[in-house]
Order: structure tokens, then C-alpha cells, then sequence
């Protein structure tokens, strides 16, 4: 099983979001992210055997409950920088309880043997892979004539973990098992 935890976007951010996408698409050689996978990581885990996913399941349920999380989701960006693009993701503020809710995350999952991340966590969305510069010069057009890259806001009240399946039409993402924050 290929596994991470996530936070679920709200509705009204995931349309404004399919809405920008509309725009971006048309011409570049991307592979956009489908809107239903659109999530917030806060931890990845890779591979994990299924026989180990109740020890898992527990570790998590463990994690300290900050309280809701006030997500905005705001920006755009190239990573891992403009000139030699490989992600365009959204970018995601929210202050402390994130971080601390990925660092908690982290360590449950490091007293397990899961590697603990050694690079800063940056919370962002997805948006596309680039696998081809084709259209990225009108992307980048596209991008610099919004009228704002406000994307909305939300209050996360749970995080799940969720197994990547590969399709032929790419990964799909199954929520295993939620996880409060309250």
C-alpha cells in the first residue's frame, strides 16, 4: 500500500480551483491534477505493508488534536523554482496548527520505522506535473492576467490517511480513516 495523511479542501475552494484549472489547461502538455484528488499533505508515508495497517491506523489515532485548522489558500508558485518547473502548485497558509499537526504526524509515524522528513515542510496544493515545457509559455500568460490568485479559505476538522492507487488514467486517492482534530 502507498500511503500519506491529508487534509480534505472544502468545496468552495476545490470550484474556485476546477475554475483556474479551466483557464490553465488549454494547449500545455501538463498533467493536471483531477479535481477530486486536490488535498492538502501533511505526511508522506510511502509503502506500507497491509498486514501493519491497524498499528498504523492506531499510531495516528494518537496524534495530538489541535483543534480545527483554519487553512487559507492563497498564490501560485513553480516548484522547485520558475526557470526549470516541475510542480505548479496553490499555495496554503495556515499558521502554526499545521505545522504542528505535520510535525506530530511525523513523529507517530517515525516511532513506527516510517523515515522522518529532514527538509521543511511545505504545505501547498498540486495543481500539475510537468513532464513537458509545452504550453508552459501560455500558462505563465494565463497566470500573470488573473485578476487574483485568492483561491479561498476553509477550517479543517480532521485529517485522513489515504492509499494512492495507480490506474491508467493515474492515481487515485481512498480515504482509509479520518482522524479528528476537535
Amino acid at each position: 500500500m502507498r500511503l500519506f495523511t491529508a487534509l480534505d479542501i472544502s468545496d468552495d475552494v476545490r470550484a474556485a480551483l476546477v475554475e483556474l484549472l479551466g483557464k490553465l489547461r488549454p494547449g500545455s502538455r501538463f498533467q493536471w491534477s483531477p479535481p477530486e484528488n486536490l488535498h492538502v499533505t501533511t505526511k508522506f508515508i510511502g509503502d506500507w505493508p497491509v498486514e501493519r495497517l491497524g498499528e498504523l491506523c492506531g499510531a495516528l489515532r494518537g496524534v495530538a488534536r489541535p483543534g480545527a485548522i483554519g487553512i487559507k489558500v492563497n498564490g501560485l508558485g513553480w516548484h522547485p523554482n520558475p526557470h526549470s518547473p516541475r510542480v505548479l502548485f496553490a499555495g496554503i497558509y495556515a499558521g502554526d496548527a499545521l505545522e504542528t499537526l505535520h510535525r506530530d504526524t511525523d513523529l507517530a509515524c517515525g516511532a513506527l520505522g516510517i523515515p522522518v522528513e529532514t527538509k521543511a515542510f511545505h504545505p501547498h496544493l498540486t495543481l500539475a506535473r510537468i513532464r513537458s515545457l509545452e504550453g508552459l509559455v501560455e500558462v505563465r500568460r494565463t497566470i500573470s492576467q488573473l485578476p487574483d490568485t485568492v483561491f479561498g479559505g476553509f477550517e479543517a476538522s480532521a485529517f485522513g490517511l489515504y492509499e494512492s492507487v495507480a490506474g491508467p488514467d493515474g492515481s487515485e486517492y481512498k480515504k482509509l480513516e479520518e482522524f479528528p482534530l476537535l
